[in-house]
């Protein structure tokens, strides 16, 4: 009867915790609301902070704006009294200070590109030595008996020689040869002679080069210890259009056509030597960047030594030369506002008595469109240690509707990871969003076949890969992904808070649970 008597007054007093925490839940859920996250992307998705790029004035000025909102909401600054944690990065540029023939200037970006390695170096020769289709067959060699060891030559990157009956001189069929099947393998066999310098040429680049002009400036990132400068002496090969080596092929008084028209008619290689001074000064430029992650903790009480992490990267893909700004409202404007709305709701949470029990570390990472940079350093240079952290969230693009869903349910989300590292994950998934939310959880992205396989490609890999289990919230792919009309008018806003709610609650479990998630899924290392 005793027993029984304790029970009565055990259970209300179970039931009554719950309920107050369901309470709790609903009220600061309620913190993340259309109004304030429209609020927020609005701003960072604005003209004044120019697509947010890596190492430009719009990328400063988001981080500042995440900062800003961090204190205002008490966040503690965890790397050494400041929210940011500097990335080191290093850019590189190939950079054509100089580029002549003959006389001649061509324009970097106009009239060729270059695909290179080298260091910046001068070039200075007086004679070019001109290949035809720079092929090395038993049965047709446009490079018999010429020696290119320190020349620069040039060549027509695509094709094989025809016959006046568009059969392959080399196949002696109209089934081209493995020299035009394989795009690399003449550009191989024609680096080991060592030329010092290579042209190429096909009718693709004068297409080509208008949509691609106005990047050749933004340049490849890492993390500089990855890209410690050496130097490096390996041969360019400069991609031209057909009239820039039209231009070149002037000193010999003929042109491309008449070259592919002389070979067809005679069947044998024509290469020949130009003597024309060459000019150049270009080469690989590298330099220093420091572009922030924005941390900010918010403590937790008996469990405040384990840690769980919700972040978004801030960057996009910026500003172009020409003052073509990537937006990025989506990608990532909705993960980064998603971050802010997160650390606003479980801070008011605290405020009111009802803070975590275990720590939330907010972070916003920097270069994420660069090769996951920002979350690669940090795990790399953790301000907690990793041992402590328990699980990560990560959200990137939760604002539209995606192609697969557009002509259906919109009400949706697609939740990568909950077969990943932990089994618990996927139960406390369906849990959050059967108890509060009802949106339907698209694990398509989960599926070890997807073509895709975006679980690897997005910030929180690089905590799953220390073995901490991760889960990655997404709203799915659509035609303005990576374009300039990734704009703030296409965001669903009522969608990108619901989803942000579901986040939310399986946050609020994660952080207040009595068990940390068990671990016991093996990592497969990145291989399907």
């Amino acid at each position: 009867m005793k027993k029984y008597l304790s029970l009565l007054f055990i259970v209300p007093a179970v039931w009554s915790c719950t309920f107050a925490q369901d309470a709790a839940q609903k009220k600061f859920a309620g913190e993340i609301t259309e109004e304030l996250a429209k609020k927020h992307l609005t701003i960072l998705a604005s003209p004044e902070f120019e697509g947010r790029g890596t190492g430009q004035e719009g990328g400063r000025k988001t981080v500042d704006y995440v900062a800003k909102q961090f204190e205002e909401f008490g966040l503690i600054k965890p790397v050494n009294g400041s929210y940011f944690q500097p990335v080191s990065l290093v850019k590189s540029v190939y950079a054509v200070k100089d580029f002549s023939i003959a006389g001649q200037t061509f324009t970097y970006g106009k009239d060729f590109y270059v695909q290179g390695e080298n260091t910046l170096q001068e070039y200075n020769v007086d004679e070019i030595v001109f290949i035809g289709y720079g092929i090395q067959d038993e049965k047709y060699n446009d490079l018999k008996d010429i020696d290119v060891t320190g020349k620069v030559v040039v060549f027509i990157n695509e094709g094989e020689p025809k016959d006046a009956s568009g059969n392959s001189i080399i196949t002696g069929t109209d089934k081209d040869s493995e020299w035009t099947r394989s795009r690399l393998k003449r550009l191989q066999e024609l680096m080991k002679k060592n030329p010092k310098l290579i042209i190429a040429t096909s009718s693709q680049v004068a297409t080509g080069l208008p949509r691609i002009s106005a990047r050749l400036s933004s340049g490849r990132y890492g993390l500089k210890k990855e890209n410690t400068p050496k130097e490096n002496n390996a041969t360019p090969m400069v991609i031209a259009t057909e009239n820039m080596v039209d231009q070149i092929l002037k000193a010999k008084k003929t042109t491309l056509a008449d070259v592919k028209k002389g070979i067809a008619e005679s069947k044998k290689p024509n290469s020949f030597v130009i003597k024309s001074k060459l000019k150049a000064n270009m080469g690989n430029n590298q330099e220093d960047l420091h572009d922030p992650n924005v941390l900010g903790l918010l403590e937790g009480s008996d469990l405040k030594e384990e840690i769980v992490v919700i972040g978004g990267h801030w960057d996009h893909d910026g500003i172009l030369p020409d003052g073509t700004i990537f937006p990025g409202a989506d990608d990532n404007g909705t993960g980064t506002v998603a971050v802010i709305d997160l650390a606003r709701a479980f801070s008011a949470a605290k405020k009111a008595g009802n803070g975590p029990r275990r720590s939330i570390l907010f972070i916003a990472y920097a270069a994420e469109e660069k090769g996951l940079l920002g979350s690669n350093f940090y795990v790399e240079n953790p301000i907690y240690p990793l041992e402590n952290t328990v699980a990560c969230i990560n959200v990137d693009m939760i604002g539209r509707i995606d192609d697969k869903h557009l002509e259906g349910n919109h009400n949706y989300v697609h939740v990568i990871g909950t077969n990943k590292l932990s089994s618990e994950l996927n139960p406390l998934v369906e849990k959050a969003n059967k108890d509060y939310v009802g949106l339907e959880l698209d694990g398509m992205y989960n599926d070890p076949n997807d073509p895709m396989r975006l679980y690897y490609r997005s910030d929180h890999y690089n905590f799953a890969k220390k073995g901490i289990p991760a889960l990655f919230f997404f709203s799915g792919l659509h035609p303005h992904y990576h374009t300039p009309e990734d704009t703030v008018e296409k965001i669903d806003f009522p969608m990108m808070v619901k989803r942000e709610h579901l986040i939310f609650h399986t946050a609020w479990d994660m952080v207040n649970r009595d068990n940390k998630l068990v671990v016991d899924i093996p990592d497969d290392g990145g291989v399907r």
